[in-house]
């Protein structure tokens, strides 16, 4: 059936696109507009019922925009190598090498062991506080696939515990997505809402001013959570966990990498600045030239330096014969924290599929829409701003049950950035929420990634995870809503300035223009 769908999908999609853009110029839409407007419709169908490969999607606009005169080759192409991308891309880097050194599977372990070690809530607490925190820095996914195996075999000892085994499964799935909201490199629409805002409205958001927002949400989200799904679970035997034994070299310089790359995110622009202000390096604004992007690849060329230690070297190659056997056998290639073979296999997909958010994103601010779309929203904004807020949660909480959370944050960006602009809303207390949201899809298996790997255990029904996350769902909503109204200002930027010159790499600015008015575009480092 599916498949079917699939194959009706693939014209349908293009169908709906000739559809709207016809509408759309026959109500008086400027041409790009319109033509904007229809490569996003196809994108959406073809994303929400997988029609092709997200990434494959990805790449629509960087061929339909030149062809239909949205945007120039170029301009479209800047999308696809933003700073951002660079950013994920490091992210990735350094997540592949705790990996490959197994420091992610020891620090998940020792905090499981410390928390959990008497059993019962207790255990899903420590694996539920494991996941969250490496899901921080490490994709959603690769946490899940490497704790949930863990979590099994320890669950084995007690196969007639199943509220204990449920709350265990659902804890590890819905702590790996709840621990992504905390850090902007933590899932990518994290990253996507930073390239947005760096983009329309040319403010560089750091991670300390993305953490001050979201680690509340994850500290209050994360024990309710856990109080939700054990509240059947009955207290248990204290249950043997895996050895870790002793900290291997390799292990030890990867977590030095990783503790010196997240401190300089967190502290490159605040307090006072932050360490960048000491640094002579300046751009025409007096900012700063270096960004996250800077340090994300710092941190990937050290990891490809730095020497493995002896527990990663490859053996050295055998004497091939009795006259070699006598000399010394010859010195196998010195084995580092990163090899590219390694760094080969990290998810290329979701940069092309970001790359192609972007582009979006650039659309359509270049064409006019998202103002037009704002201006058409404009009314919403009578209301109180918790209550748009609110809305604005709902919507993209369930919107991401049935889609991908990246293409649903790739879609609505520009819509609700437009809402902001034609509003005077400030736009950080509705991009913000709309972007944590997408990671709150606590519903169906087919939500998130970590949803489905742990549906994929065969041990959890769709109505257990339907009746557990739908509350979860409603008080995420409420509880980001109460988040960001507290700790945003409404005046700590301006939504209707528009885009000051940016200075971060690879950013480029797009002033809104009026619908069908061609906008100007420059390109500053920022």
């Amino acid at each position: 059936m599916m498949q079917r769908i699939q194959s009706a999908s693939l014209w349908g999609g293009p169908l709906l696109a000739v559809l709207t853009a016809v509408g759309c110029v026959q109500s008086g839409v400027a041409f790009p507009a319109a033509c904007c407007a229809a490569v996003a419709v196809c994108c959406a169908v073809w994303w929400v019922f997988e029609t092709l490969h997200l990434a494959v999607v990805g790449l629509l606009p960087f061929v339909a925009f030149p062809l239909l005169g949205v945007l120039s080759a170029g301009e479209v192409a800047r999308s696809y190598g933003h700073s951002m991308i660079l950013l994920l891309l490091g992210g990735f880097f350094l997540s592949a090498a705790m990996e490959r050194s197994g420091a992610h599977r020891r620090l998940a372990l020792q905090m499981v062991r410390a928390v959990g070690g008497a059993g019962g809530r207790r255990l899903v607490l420590g694996f539920m506080l494991a996941t969250a925190g490496l899901s921080m820095w490490i994709s959603n996914t690769a946490t899940s696939l490497m704790i949930l195996p863990v979590a099994l075999a320890i669950l084995n000892q007690t196969s007639d515990d199943r509220q204990l085994r449920t709350a265990m499964l659902l804890g590890i799935a819905y702590s790996a997505s709840i621990g992504g909201m905390g850090t902007p490199i933590g899932t990518p629409p994290n990253v996507m809402m930073v390239a947005y805002v760096q983009r329309t409205f040319g403010h560089d958001v750091s991670f300390f001013e993305w953490m001050r927002v979201a680690l509340p949400i994850v500290c209050v989200l994360l024990p309710i959570a856990w109080l939700w799904i054990t509240r059947r679970v009955q207290g248990s035997r204290p249950l043997s966990m895996p050895t870790v034994g002793r900290w291997r070299s390799s292990e030890i310089r990867v977590m030095i990498v990783f503790v010196i790359t997240a401190l300089a995110w967190i502290f490159r622009a605040a307090p006072a600045g932050g360490w960048t202000a000491w640094l002579p390096a300046t751009n025409a604004s007096g900012g700063s030239t270096i960004n996250d992007s800077t340090i994300a690849l710092a941190a990937s060329l050290a990891l490809f330096i730095i020497p493995a230690g002896e527990d990663l070297d490859p053996p050295a190659e055998p004497s091939e014969d009795r006259a070699t056997a006598r000399s010394p056998q010859r010195r196998a290639p010195v084995s580092r924290l990163l090899d590219w073979p390694t760094a080969a296999r990290v998810p290329w997909g979701i940069l092309l599929m970001f790359g192609g958010g972007l582009a979006l994103a650039a659309g359509f601010e270049q064409s006019g829409l998202s103002q037009l779309l704002g201006e058409q929203l404009s009314r919403v904004a009578d209301q109180p701003l918790w209550l748009i807020t609110l809305m604005v949660c709902l919507l993209v909480t369930f919107l991401t049950e049935l889609t991908s959370s990246t293409a649903t944050t790739s879609l609505l960006l520009p819509i609700l950035g437009g809402l902001a602009l034609a509003s005077g809303l400030p736009f950080e207390s509705i991009l913000v929420p709309a972007t944590i949201s997408a990671s709150c899809a606590f519903m169906l298996p087919v939500a998130t990634a970590p949803n489905t790997i742990v549906f994929s255990a065969g041990q959890l029904s769709t109505a257990t995870m339907a009746r557990t996350g739908l509350i979860l769902n409603l008080f995420a909503a409420v509880l980001i809503t109460t988040v960001c109204t507290l700790t945003i200002s409404p005046k700590q930027h301006d939504a209707t300035a528009p885009a000051e010159a940016a200075t971060s790499g690879g950013a480029v600015e797009h002033s809104p223009q009026p619908s069908g008015q061609p906008g100007g575009n420059g390109q500053d480092g920022r």
